[in-house]
Formats: structure tokens, C-alpha cells, sequence
């Protein structure tokens, strides 16, 4: 297995490797923010948010990690989850700051939080496409030289 992802890694471009490691920190401090969220409040740390939002932040324990995961052992599957759980994350956070953020928008100026969330989440919306197309590229093209089968003839 570990020569697999190698191989899948090795012959991956510059790029591909940079975005994945933005895609792996970010879902992993992700998953801390919310592991540390949990710790020190409990199953309520979430109990000011809508009842979705707070089964979604729960949900995110496992999710981001996940995400990471996949990303980092090079799945196909990895930009796509991440893409849904930065879409769903992104709404949950905005609409449950929005009140805040047309009161008192300069308390949101900050390098944490919501700007950090939004611009990590505009980065996997642009890159998670092209990035999927990569992580398929050699998986595909190494089984078809192992055994000269295309993926769908088997």
C-alpha cells in the first residue's frame, strides 16, 4: 500500500503537492478547532447555534479528518468531500454569524475564524475540481500499464 501512494506521489506535479498539503492542514486544524470546541464544552459547545448546525459541527469531527485522509493518500474523493464540507461549513458559519456580522462587522476583521474559513473554503471550491482530475490522472493510467485494461473494462 505505502508503495502505491509513493508511486501515486511521485508522479504527481509541484502544484498537485501544495494544494494537498494546504487541503490536509486545513481540514486537520479544522477538525482541532472543533475537537478543542467539544472538549472544553461538551456535547452543548454548539447549543447557541440552529439544531443543524450543531449535528453538522459534531459531524465535522470525523468529516474533516476524513477528508484529510483521503487527500493525503492521494483518493480522488478526497477534493470532493472536502468541497461538500466546506460549503456546508461555510453556510452553517455564516448564517449563524450574520446577525453579528451587520452589527459589528470590524469584530470580524481578524486572521481567525470566519475570513480565515472563507478564504480557505474559496481555495478548495477553486482547486478541487482540478485537483480530483490529478489524483485520478496516474491511478488510472497506472492500472491500465499494470494490467492493459482500461478501468471500465474490468
Amino acid at each position: 500500500m505505502q508503495q502505491a501512494i509513493r508511486e501515486r506521489w511521485g508522479a504527481q506535479p509541484r502544484w498537485v503537492w501544495w494544494v494537498a498539503a494546504v487541503y490536509v492542514a486545513g481540514f486537520v486544524e479544522g477538525a482541532g478547532v472543533h475537537a478543542v470546541d467539544v472538549l472544553s464544552g461538551g456535547l452543548q459547545a454548539y447549543r447557541a447555534w440552529p439544531p443543524a448546525s450543531q449535528v453538522l459541527f459534531h459531524a465535522l469531527l470525523v468529516l474533516d479528518p476524513l477528508a484529510a485522509v483521503l487527500v493525503a493518500r492521494g483518493r480522488p474523493a478526497g477534493p470532493l468531500l472536502g468541497a461538500g464540507i466546506m460549503v456546508s461549513d461555510l453556510v452553517a458559519n455564516w448564517w449563524g454569524n450574520w446577525d453579528g456580522l451587520m452589527r459589528h462587522p470590524l469584530d470580524y476583521l481578524q486572521f481567525v475564524g470566519l475570513p480565515v474559513m472563507t478564504l480557505f473554503g474559496l481555495f478548495v471550491f477553486a482547486t478541487a475540481a482540478p485537483l480530483r482530475r490529478a489524483l485520478r490522472g496516474p491511478a488510472r493510467s497506472s492500472r491500465v500499464a499494470a494490467d492493459g485494461l482500461a478501468p471500465n473494462a474490468r
